[in-house]
């Protein structure tokens, strides 16, 4: 993902993976959930929509309800937009990517929304990616101090100290994550040889000491 609009394009994939869905909620739905896109506009998503469409990744249908009353009045409101097998193909190929840019800022908050839909050792490249960039960021933090402690302003050294902060409870927050998903998988994995031994494994033993 490499620009803002492929963000956008995997938030709105996977919003729509979870329930078809019309513009207006759809909208409300990124702003809601996802807060790089709080000042998401229809001026950015009905294009969006439009391009994913002209893909074949979603397609959208008149709806013959009557739209909520909340809803902005017009067609847009009555088209509700739903997935396609193919964007439904292209969507778990996104999911499974966990390059440089899955734990970026921006990116990072829309990956870690979908996580539900991620595989866990996706999920966890991600966390560490995102660990280790936040590691390298603290380091700078640290040394660009260093560097000019006695040269700024009281204000300016605070608002470093608390940028500081911001990236220290992060990295406490991921670690928390990492070893979660750490847990769950060797939690797995010793269900998963516990099964592959199987009845006859027990009956051999059984068999064994009689």
């Amino acid at each position: 993902m490499r620009s803002r609009s492929d963000v956008l394009e995997l938030a709105i994939l996977g919003l729509l993976a979870e329930t078809p869905m019309h513009g207006y909620e759809l909208r409300k739905r990124l702003n809601l959930l996802l807060g790089s896109f709080r000042a998401l506009s229809y001026g950015s998503l009905y294009p969006a929509l439009r391009n994913l469409a002209d893909r074949h990744l979603i397609v959208g249908q008149d709806t013959p309800q009557t739209p909520p009353p909340h809803a902005l009045s017009g067609k847009r409101a009555r088209i509700v937009y739903q997935l396609t097998a193919e964007g439904k193909e292209h969507l778990a190929e996104m999911l499974a990517t966990a390059g440089p840019s899955s734990w970026e800022d921006e990116h990072f908050g829309v990956r870690f929304a979908l996580f539900g839909q991620t595989d866990a050792e996706t999920r966890l490249r991600i966390l560490e990616g995102r660990r280790t960039r936040l590691t390298e960021r603290l380091e700078q933090f640290r040394q660009s101090a260093a560097r000019t402690r006695e040269r700024i302003d009281e204000y300016t050294l605070e608002l470093q100290r608390h940028g500081l902060e911001q990236v220290e409870r992060e990295v406490r927050w991921l670690d928390g994550l990492i070893d979660n998903e750490r847990d769950a998988r060797r939690r797995a994995q010793s269900e998963g040889r516990g099964r592959s031994a199987g009845p006859d494994t027990a009956d051999d033993a059984s068999a064994s000491r009689h």
